[in-house]
């Protein structure tokens, strides 16, 4: 059995991006985890680690940091996009996963890289046996309601537009060098009732160690994102659709549609769970995902 520990994969274009590649590197299958917008491919730690036990057979598990997040080389101009990710995406499987099934989840903005994957590299979806997707969205995005009232809303998405357009002309390298002052506002947008500490401190730690003008690219990709046709891609393939019913930045009707474009998905809503599935609800997420290997 060969297990792998973190690591580092370099793009064709040159970029480094750290991972997690872990497992015996012959198992019959291999889960690969996305992370999303602002966060680690830690989001998804708890989760690789329960998952060989809980499908009862040996699992290899890949995850790795997105551009201009965790590890990760930042994106050079222009290339802090979804598409890039899906590229990034194909690139990784083909040198580390060049052959045999696969399951893909992805949590947000990883959700999204999913659905860009199967638009701009559908052949990889031949052998493709299992998607997640968790907490993400088609489409729609460029003016969330936040689960606020229409006012609420557009005052908050004015104050989003102004905080993008200073992090556009940011010169440092990450967002902040001290992640403390974010944790209200983490733990209100991104998280339901009764988070634990620990989860939303680390939850802001990954926020405040991305890259800043990446952090305003990426926030204009998922504007412009529109990928309900893509998951025509996925339709055949088993398919977990998961949703918080207090997640204010894709609420359920996100995932409903996705639910409506794939019927024969099972979709999973947890009441009183924010944005942060993979960490608020580890066990569900964990044995859902086993049954799909």
């Amino acid at each position: 059995m060969q297990t792998v520990a973190a690591a580092e994969f370099t793009t064709s274009d040159g970029a480094r991006l750290r991972l997690i590649d872990e497992g015996p590197a012959d198992a019959p299958v291999t889960a690969v985890f996305v992370h999303g917008w602002t966060l680690s491919k830690h989001t998804w730690d708890r989760v690789a680690a329960g998952l060989p036990a809980a499908a009862g057979r040996n699992v290899r598990t890949l995850r790795f940091d997105l551009r201009g997040h965790g590890g990760s080389a930042p994106a050079v101009a222009g290339e802090a996009t979804i598409r890039r990710c899906a590229d990034d995406l194909a690139e990784l499987l083909a040198e580390r996963v060049p052959e045999g099934p696969i399951v893909l989840a992805g949590h947000s903005m990883g959700g999204m890289t999913i659905m860009a994957l199967a638009e701009q590299h559908p052949e990889i979806f031949d052998r493709v046996r299992g998607v997640a997707l968790v907490a993400t969205s088609s489409g729609n995005l460029a003016a969330p309601s936040f689960g606020l009232p229409k006012p609420g809303a557009d005052v908050f998405n004015a104050g989003e537009r102004l905080l993008r357009r200073y992090l556009a002309g940011a010169k440092g390298g990450k967002v902040s060098p001290a992640s403390g002052w974010l944790r209200p506002g983490v733990r209100w947008l991104l998280f339901g009732k009764d988070p634990k500490s620990d989860d939303v401190a680390a939850t802001a730690s990954w926020l405040a160690g991305c890259h800043p003008v990446n952090m305003a690219g990426y926030r204009e990709s998922l504007a412009v994102h529109e990928r309900l046709d893509a998951l025509e891609r996925l339709r055949g393939i088993p398919t977990l659709i998961f949703a918080g019913g207090s997640d204010r930045l894709t609420p359920q009707d996100h995932a409903e549609r996705i639910a409506e474009a794939l019927p024969d998905a099972r979709y999973y809503l947890y009441p009183g769970a924010g944005h942060m599935l993979p960490l608020e609800r580890t066990d569900e997420i964990t044995t859902r995902l086993a049954g799909l290997l």
